[in-house]
């Protein structure tokens, strides 16, 4: 009897795990069906309202970001979020399309060169039977092949016709180059260095560049010169580097790359430490440790726009630097959310939203305008965002993305919040993020340093570069006039040749006239 009890119950649990079995499979078929829906969304992420492409939601899943937002947000922060959007676009008209009435015009600074057509008749029969009433003149663009030109320095020798053997023989001296005893002029320095680190030219590529000129240079010869410019160009990046540290505040962020040592590669860092509207600065380490921060940032103090790294803890501990986080990091957490936990991501994204939407309304505003609106409009968002996070915390499970995104944010909660009370801080690091990509692109065509000292020489080029995009001038003629100027420029004014200083220095009559006496520079402009 015992034995049939047993039995039955053993059935009847056997019974009870199929069900178990049953429910389990219905969920995660469920489950299962969400996540290829999900995935579906994901293609469709390309359009929306803000962040990087990868990061923004289509028009359905905006609308949805919106829907919550009216939920999370009273009728009032809305209302005022709104009118602050239009006040601002009030503010700043809109720019009305034109249609196009037909082809943009060439530059005018490109020479004109005339081909006078004539019709076949006056051809035959001659000007002379014709009487010309007008013209009708348009427009086509034609290349030229670069051209290069070997400079001869001539030196004349004189001496006097009463040979006076005190004066002896007389010559000229030779003009300066950047590189001492070197076989380039800066207009051709200047094309190596544009098309290796701002073009992202490889070596090997430049080679045959050249060599469609009519020029052997082998790759061996280029990156020689640009080891020799470094320490000419030295000075000038070191204070512009000192001149960052003093700002305010500086963006920063940092990104890997490989370097060759024998047969294998070994990895090496680049950082990049930007003033926005002034300058771009990159530094190669070995390391990424809290000894390459101290290299990057030395002496700083200030505020420390930066991801939640770890290697930055150590700067915060006597409080001479300030650590600001970056909300476009919090909204990423949430974004790859999307896919386990939508409804929570939707929430959390459509209050990160709503503070890029205040953020782009008051971009031009002054700082103390800025930092009363953000007050107003911010906080409130900012306040009710955290409210969420600490309310959804108990509820989610330990390593989900949605777990990493909530405790994320509660992590950096006071880094987040600092915007608020400085209108000159920004509310993402975007713009660091957006430079490194200069290193990103070139490492898909030079694929990896050839040492640490290709790191520095790297760096050097693209802090002069990249602070040239910056701030608006032109890579070429900057770096040859440059190169013109910096051998005989007074070590105490170096910062004024930095590209944000370039514009008010280059319009000086003592600049002006430096230049024009430089006969290779001359030559560049065909002088």
């Amino acid at each position: 009897m015992e034995i049939v009890d047993d039995l039955a119950a053993l059935i009847r649990r056997l019974e009870e795990v199929e069900k178990k079995q049953a429910a389990l499979q219905a969920e995660r078929d469920h489950y299962h069906a969400l996540y290829l829906e999900m995935l579906e969304r994901c293609r469709k992420l390309e359009k929306g309202l803000v962040g990087p492409k990868s990061e923004r939601l289509s028009g359905d899943e905006s609308q949805l970001t919106i829907g919550v937002l009216e939920t999370l947000l009273s009728e009032r922060d809305l209302a005022e979020i709104d009118e602050l959007a239009k006040a601002n676009e009030q503010e700043v008209k809109a720019h009305k399309r034109k249609k196009p009435t037909g082809r943009k015009p060439l530059p005018d600074h490109l020479p004109r060169v005339d081909i006078e057509v004539l019709p076949e008749e006056v051809q035959r029969e001659g000007l002379d039977a014709f009487e010309r009433i007008g013209e009708d003149v348009s427009e086509v663009l034609e290349r030229r092949p670069a051209s290069m030109v070997v400079a001869r320095i001539i030196k004349p020798k004189f001496v006097r016709k009463d040979r006076d053997e005190k004066k002896g023989v007389l010559m000229g001296e030779t003009p300066e180059l950047p590189i001492p005893r070197g076989m380039a002029g800066p207009g051709m320095l200047a094309d190596t260095v544009v098309k290796r680190w701002d073009d992202h030219a490889p070596l090997n590529r430049l080679e045959r560049i050249y060599a469609r000129d009519g020029v052997e240079l082998a790759r061996s010869t280029v990156c020689q010169w640009h080891s020799q410019l470094v320490p000419l160009f030295a000075p000038l990046v070191a204070a512009m580097r000192l001149d960052a540290l003093e700002a305010p505040y500086v963006c920063v962020d940092a990104t890997g790359v490989l370097v060759l040592k024998k047969e294998k590669c070994r990895r090496g860092h680049f950082w990049v430490l930007v003033v926005p509207r002034r300058h771009v600065l990159f530094e190669y380490t070995r390391e990424h440790n809290g000894a390459a921060v101290d290299t990057v940032l030395a002496g700083y103090q200030g505020y420390l726009v930066v991801d939640a790294h770890a290697v930055y803890d150590h700067l915060y501990a006597d409080e001479t630097v300030t650590e600001v986080n970056c909300w476009a990091h919090a909204r990423r957490y949430f974004f790859k959310a999307m896919s386990s936990d939508p409804e929570r991501a939707r929430e959390a994204l459509a209050l990160i939203n709503a503070l890029f939407r205040v953020e782009r309304s008051i971009a031009d505003k002054p700082r103390r305008e800025k930092e009363r609106l953000r007050i107003k409009h911010s906080e409130p968002i900012v306040e009710r965002f955290f409210s969420w996070c600490d309310a959804k915390w108990p509820e989610l499970l330990e390593d989900s993305p949605m777990y990493d995104g909530v405790r994320y944010a509660r992590n950096q909660r006071k880094g987040l919040q600092r915007f608020l009370h400085d209108g000159r801080l920004p509310l993402d690091n975007n713009i660091s993020e957006r430079e490194l990509r200069r290193q990103a692109v070139g490492r898909k065509n030079w694929m990896f340093l050839g040492s640490d000292e290709g790191g520095q020489v790297n760096a050097t080029f693209t802090s002069l570069l990249a602070s040239c995009r910056m701030v608006g001038v032109e890579p070429w003629a900057y770096l040859r006039d440059l190169m013109c100027l910096l051998p005989r420029w007074p070590k105490h004014q170096v910062l004024d040749l930095a590209p944000v200083n370039w514009a008010a220095t280059v319009a000086r009559e003592d600049v002006q006239a430096k230049l024009a006496a430089d006969p290779y520079r001359a030559l560049t402009l065909g002088d």
